[in-house]
């Protein structure tokens, strides 16, 4: 039976596996399948029509993903979640399932390029319309509300500009209203942030990051109400098809275990990198959440465990001096994932927001200066040390 109240550190490690329902293995089995065989023709036509659980085919389900999606919906303290092979994979069945032709979605004033992109390919191709909002006001979330409002898609903190939004400020509108509120929880996981718990309805991660914190798996994860979750996953997952395999759930599974232990690291090393970089001659501004004077510091204290592991600031000069910066790191490696063991870095303007136009990055606070840091698991010392090489070569 399952004990009851059991903290966080303990659900990431046994929530949705039970040893001895599989043979008394410790770690849940690997169901590397396609297919499932049924016992005769009788069973295969129940399990087809409903009328009987079990697996028939790994698009549709699979024991492992099973577990995977189970302590996923645990952790983020929901009804029912769902596995999928990336986070643009998540993000768009939730916003496919969510709207409809000459419908509009509110966005918070920022969102992730490849987002950006696909809320471009929802208005060009299906008359899917859009607006971003900063979201720091009741006023300003009402205002920006329209009568063909189903959606409303928040990132915080978001990517890259570390901005946060209040969630339950804006959920308490939608909910008035009856708009279903999306959040990519990606940059905080369900350790240092949990949406449901504020109001929202669906939470969205790209797994890739901190949930699997080894930079060896694609994929993505969305936990919302079992009903709405049952739709989706018999329409637009099912049908488009963007599933998970047996073995990165299988990755994944293995990587939550440490979850608490790592990200506490990388806020640990994130606070460092902050106190070094704030005082710095060469650095222009600091956008990290832990800053007692950042803009949205208390929002931050209030549905946040801590700042998080990424920190985003601005050198000073142009997108020149920022790559040549970036070309004298040596420790520190360039590449656009997040919430790997390695620290990584990446310049937003031509990389993960490329695909936002130039006058669209300048109201995100997107400008070609700006640099994403994702602070790893390494000494904090050799990571500074790092950082601070590569200045005093400008």
């Amino acid at each position: 039976m399952k004990e009851k109240n059991l903290r966080f550190e303990t659900e990431v490690i046994h929530s949705g596996y039970v040893s001895g329902e599989h043979h008394g293995s410790l770690v849940p089995p690997l169901y590397q399948t396609s297919t499932f065989t049924f016992s005769t023709a009788e069973q295969g036509e129940k399990r087809f029509s409903g009328k009987e659980d079990g697996y028939i085919y790994s698009r549709l389900g699979n024991p492992t993903v099973k577990i995977l999606e189970e302590r996923m919906a645990v952790l983020e303290k929901g009804e029912a979640p769902l596995a999928f092979s990336s986070g643009m994979a998540a993000v768009s069945a939730a916003l496919v399932a969510l709207t409809k032709t000459g419908d509009h979605i509110l966005c918070s004033q920022g969102v992730y390029g490849c987002t950006f992109g696909f809320l471009q390919i929802l208005k060009e191709k299906y008359g899917i319309k859009h607006d971003f909002s900063a979201m720091d006001s009741t006023e300003a979330v009402e205002k920006a509300i329209l009568p063909n409002t189903t959606c409303i898609y928040i990132e915080t903190p978001i990517n890259p500009t570390m901005k946060l939004v209040d969630l339950g400020m804006v959920a308490t509108i939608a909910n008035e209203k009856g708009i279903p509120v999306v959040v990519d929880n990606t940059f905080c996981s369900p350790y240092l942030q949990t949406p449901l718990t504020h109001g929202c309805d669906v939470v969205i991660h790209s797994a890739t990051k901190y949930i699997c914190g080894h930079g060896d798996v694609i994929a993505g994860i969305v936990v919302g109400d079992k009903e709405w979750i049952q739709k989706v996953s018999r329409t637009t997952q099912k049908d488009i098809g963007g599933i998970i395999s047996p073995f990165d759930a299988w990755l994944l599974l293995r990587g939550l275990k440490s979850l608490p232990i790592r990200l506490d690291r990388h806020c640990e090393n994130t606070e460092k990198v902050f106190r070094f970089l704030r005082n710095h001659p060469k650095v222009e501004a600091v956008y990290y959440p832990g800053d007692v004077e950042h803009i949205d510091y208390q929002i931050m204290k209030k549905q946040m465990k801590k700042p998080g592991g990424l920190i985003s600031f601005s050198i000073r000069g142009g997108k020149e001096t920022a790559q040549r910066f970036m070309n004298e790191l040596n420790l520190i490696k360039i590449a656009v994932s997040l919430g790997d063991a390695e620290t990584l870095y990446q310049h937003p303007a031509t990389m993960t927001h490329a695909v936002v136009p130039e006058e669209e990055r300048n109201k995100m606070g997107i400008s070609d200066n700006l640099l994403r840091l994702s602070v790893g698991l390494e000494a904090g010392e050799d990571i500074i040390e790092d950082l601070e090489h590569a200045l005093d070569k400008m």
